[in-house]
């Protein structure tokens, strides 16, 4: 069927050799011929094409002019030049700029004008076949990210419900509960809350841009120490910082960090540790600032050292399995903002994560 066909323009100032495209190629093609640089122009405006075959030696635009000029505004159709002279180095240019696909010598060989444009042609099928692929991955991974997004905040809102339930029957005493059946739920909806803000964590690092802001370590430190001391408030923190010069970072993300860090040394403690410690350091420089967060915990077995950065793995070491998110959402952060972590741990001893991160101090805010 005619819609089927390969769909060419081929422009040449002689007549002749128009005439002789035609004669040669009309039974395998559907061709359109032009006899100028312009009148090419206007078929465009109105013929969708997938080759172009332009003569480089015409009076007023050469081939490599032309297909230079249309290239931005007619990207798809794939560009094939006549030249009837050797003129290598102009047309090796051509090419690495992307101005045309390939070339062939006049007077044309019929095969070889043949294989041409039918690689020219799986050149064309290969492109729209991707661009319709990016098309569709791009609106699969917005409308994935809109779910998740609107979903994490729409299930977060029943669990606060149900917590302020709970808090207000133990106020009134109205709900007798000696098997404590009601802590248990209020335990098992934190958990799924916990995860629902990891998820919310993980949308926003993928999705948000990042910005640079001067940063106040031992403010922010502060303020996250104060967010997780009340799980657990026989640990002593111990905080050291030594910020002589500003430091910019991305606060949201540094933020996720530190909290990730910090309420995995939290929750990982060791049930009979006398004198559970958190040691927090931070040592900013002109370049870059290290911090280190060191724990007395329950450790990490070294076979799984190699694993913990990746989604959903648990290790099974210890009887607080996590949501298996928390270190994987740290690396995507640190991977985001040009960082870096390692981890060093002993089992049954302790953990300590050493992250570097580059100061942005010389960035415009």
């Amino acid at each position: 069927m005619k819609e089927n066909r390969i769909r060419i323009l081929y422009i040449d100032d002689e007549v002749h050799n128009l005439n002789a495209f035609r004669a040669s190629f009309r039974r395998s093609y559907e061709i359109y011929t032009a006899s100028s640089a312009q009148e090419g122009k206007l078929l465009l405006k109105s013929i969708d094409v997938h080759i172009i075959i332009a003569d480089q030696k015409m009076p007023v635009s050469t081939g490599v002019d032309f297909f230079s000029e249309i290239k931005d505004q007619l990207p798809d159709p794939i560009r094939i030049l006549l030249t009837g002279y050797t003129d290598v180095e102009d047309i090796i240019e051509a090419i690495n700029k992307g101005h045309i696909f390939s070339y062939v010598k006049k007077p044309w060989d019929e095969y070889e004008l043949h294989n041409t444009i039918s690689n020219a042609f799986e050149m064309y099928q290969a492109r729209k076949q991707l661009k319709e692929k990016i098309t569709e991955l791009e609106k699969i991974n917005d409308e994935l990210n809109r779910f998740i997004y609107s979903t994490s905040h729409d299930l977060r809102s029943p669990l606060m419900s149900v917590l302020g339930i709970i808090n207000l029957a133990r106020l009134d005493n109205s709900v007798k509960d000696p098997n404590g059946y009601v802590d248990m739920i209020e335990s098992c909806i934190l958990k799924l809350d916990g995860f629902i803000q990891k998820i919310i964590e993980y949308y926003r690092n993928s999705r948000l841009d990042v910005e640079y802001e001067k940063i106040d370590f031992d403010s922010l430190l502060q303020e996250c120490i104060a967010a997780f001391k009340p799980q657990n408030t026989a640990i002593e923190f111990q905080l050291n910082i030594d910020q002589p010069v500003d430091f910019k970072g991305d606060t949201f993300r540094i933020s996720v960090i530190l909290n990730n860090l910090i309420s995995n040394a939290v929750k990982y403690q060791k049930p009979d540790e006398a004198n559970p410690k958190v040691n927090l350091t931070v040592k900013v420089e002109p370049h870059k600032a290290t911090i280190w967060i060191e724990d007395n915990g329950i450790g990490i077995l070294s076979e799984h050292l190699n694993n913990i950065f990746k989604m959903f793995f648990r290790s099974k070491n210890n009887n607080k399995p996590g949501s298996g998110i928390g270190l994987y959402i740290v690396k995507e952060a640190l991977n985001k903002i040009g960082g870096t972590i390692n981890v060093e741990s002993k089992y049954g001893e302790g953990t300590q994560f050493e992250i570097t991160i580059p100061n942005r101090n010389d960035f415009d805010s």
